[in-house]
């Protein structure tokens, strides 16, 4: 087989909740142009990672990765932390 694999998805984010036994809830943040005005709009959206040492705390700036569903509602693996919370 060829090594072509193909490059996995990353966000970075905020994680907002780490109440779960190796998971956490990481809050990421776009902007986008309106359509119409052109003005940048935040866009936010949650998403549950696989955080399998509890290494996260709640404020800690974090990078994910996108994975095989490893539940119903996580699709994502952290890859690293990239500020910790004061």
């Amino acid at each position: 087989m060829s090594e072509n694999k193909a490059n996995k998805k990353t966000r970075i984010g905020v994680v907002t909740s780490d109440k779960m036994e190796k998971s956490v809830v990481v809050l990421t943040e776009r902007l986008i142009p309106h359509k119409f005005y052109g003005k940048y709009i935040r866009r936010q959206v949650k998403y549950m990672a696989d955080d399998p040492q509890n290494l996260c705390k709640i404020g800690d700036k974090v990078l994910i990765e996108e994975c095989r569903p490893l539940s119903k509602s996580k699709r994502w693996r952290l890859r690293s932390i990239l500020e910790q919370a004061v």
